[in-house]
């Protein structure tokens, strides 16, 4: 780390103090105290934390230190009754009280596209997994009674972040040494080495509370998203678990996202595994034939590159999985054994992958057995909290099994956690069908119709969306789904219906089956 103030600068990896170009001489001892001090300029030190960092805990007498602190002022043209630098707190400590800026070395400095020219020239490894730093946020307004939720929503969101196997996560011990003002973009990229920063605010005004947050990336200092979230001040550890989920489902869909924009901008043969796989997902999510078979190009080259990248395995699965799903590939046993085998390699290359353990549950539906899968969606949830696709998915085979209230429970964490989701138009009409299985029936209605509304709806949902409003007296509305549904395949069936859905409950799989019989749907 390198450290500048008025005019000083402190070099820690090269353990010296300059002022312009001289070399000032400090004593070892003083140097450790200096450089403890200015590494938490933001707080007080107190003389037993002191002792306990740079005198290994040793008994170590008020006199030692004072003069210890006596030659640091002198150096720094300081002195015990001007205090510029260092101020004594009498019978509690010491802080470094000159305002501190943390800054690059002089080669990333000089040129912010430095690292990745030496990723280029194979001077330096190169790994462009996503990385990122969650940096202490600003507290507004309020007492220093709340200072401490400005550290520990970040510290929570490091600790959960670090749950996910497609993202590095920068450790609190270096990424809180960026305090506020510190918090300079560039020199946190070159300091740390990521690609993109985490910073926010906490704003207290009795009896209101705020989180504003902000994803920049740091090569570029372009925002990548931001958002503001509110609630009332006595609930605010409440609110921490809902900020946490909410803004790491962000992360899931906007950190993507960004990377497979800039990953378009290279040149083909420049792309690496992980620009292949942020491409292909962005393909995946469309959810059409032609785009699916795209994607799958997209993840099995990435696979090819790097045969050790569970999350393109996962990813391959997923695209297989869509193709036996909605019947795109005319070989549908092989799709099939296709989802299956992938998921089954992702999860023996990263058993702790949340992606990898959904993608094996779901692999199970295809086969008929969605039971068998269950314990796999549960577990991908486990692993990740805030994984909303993994609790829709859960939800879904909750149907399937009957226990449409424990549907409903799923559903709605996944709704919550990521209100703009890929999977959004699922997670609705699978909404309405566990209001269905409770026998809701306008609730399951209404769900159905938002779900088939929704972007990337296919046809197996105006399908779906068809036969709920059938079977619960919507006549009208059902005919137009109907319709839709043969529009646009003109191969839907009711086999091919249960096929996709294979639900447990007889009563309420005879129902639909006579409603779209009514519809005019055949059997096969």
């Amino acid at each position: 780390m390198h450290y500048a103030f008025d005019g000083f600068a402190l070099d820690m990896n090269r353990g010296d103090l300059r002022r312009g170009d001289t070399v000032l001489p400090v004593e070892p001892m003083a140097y450790a105290v200096l450089g403890h001090l200015v590494q938490n300029a933001e707080r007080l030190v107190a003389k037993d934390e002191l002792v306990e960092k740079v005198w290994d805990g040793r008994f170590i007498s008020d006199a030692a230190v004072s003069i210890v602190i006596k030659s640091l002022r002198r150096v720094l043209g300081d002195d015990g009754k001007q205090q510029r630098y260092i101020r004594t707190v009498h019978g509690r400590g010491f802080r470094f009280v000159a305002d501190v800026r943390i800054v690059a070395p002089a080669a990333m400095a000089a040129d912010p596209h430095a690292q990745d020219a030496a990723q280029a020239d194979g001077t330096l490894p190169v790994d462009r997994k996503p990385s990122i730093a969650v940096l202490p946020f600003t507290l507004i307004g309020g007492s220093q009674a709340y200072s401490a939720i400005a550290d520990a929503i970040p510290g929570e969101l490091i600790s959960t972040l670090s749950r996910l196997r497609w993202l590095k996560v920068v450790a609190r011990g270096s990424s809180f040494r960026f305090r506020p003002p510190l918090q300079d973009f560039e020199t946190i990229r070159s300091a740390l080495g990521v690609t993109y920063v985490l910073s926010g605010e906490v704003e207290v005004l009795d009896p209101a509370f705020g989180i504003v947050v902000e994803l920049v990336d740091a090569r570029t200092s372009q925002v990548v998203w931001g958002d503001r979230l509110s609630g009332k001040i006595d609930d605010v550890h409440e609110m921490r678990e809902r900020i946490v989920a909410l803004i790491i489902s962000a992360m899931e869909l906007h950190i993507p996202q960004h990377e497979a924009q800039l990953a378009r901008l290279r040149v083909p043969s420049g792309l690496d595994a992980w620009s292949l796989y942020h491409i292909g997902l962005q393909h995946a999510f469309r959810f059409n034939r032609a785009d699916n078979a795209l994607a799958s190009d997209y993840f099995q080259r990435a696979t090819e590159l790097d045969p050790l990248f569970a999350r393109a395995h996962a990813a391959q699965s997923f695209v297989s999985f869509q193709a036996a799903f909605l019947r795109y590939s005319p070989d549908h046993a092989q799709a099939i054994e296709d989802a299956r085998r992938h998921a089954e390699r992702s999860v023996e290359l990263d058993p702790m992958d949340p992606f990898a353990n959904f993608n094996f549950g779901r692999a199970h539906w295809l086969r008929g057995d969605p039971a068998a899968g269950q314990s796999w969606l549960e577990r991908s949830c486990s692993l990740s909290p805030s994984f909303a696709q993994g609790f829709y998915a859960h939800g879904w085979a909750d149907i399937m099994a009957g226990d449409g209230q424990a549907a409903l429970e799923n559903l709605e964490k996944s709704i919550n956690l990521s209100p703009l989701d890929p999977f959004r138009y699922a997670m609705l009409s699978a909404k309405g069908m566990a209001h269905f299985h409770v026998d809701e029936t306008d609730q399951a209605a209404h769900w159905a119709d938002q779900g088939a509304r929704t972007p990337g709806a296919h046809y197996l949902i105006t399908t779906f969306a068809a036969a709920i409003n059938e079977a619960t007296g919507h006549h009208d509305q059902a005919r137009y789904w109907a319709l839709e549904a043969k529009a646009r395949r003109g191969d839907a069936s009711i086999e091919a219906f249960f096929t996709a859905f294979p639900f447990r409950n007889e009563a309420k799989r005879k129902a639909l089956s006579d409603a779209l019989t009514a519809l005019g749907f055949p059997e096969r």
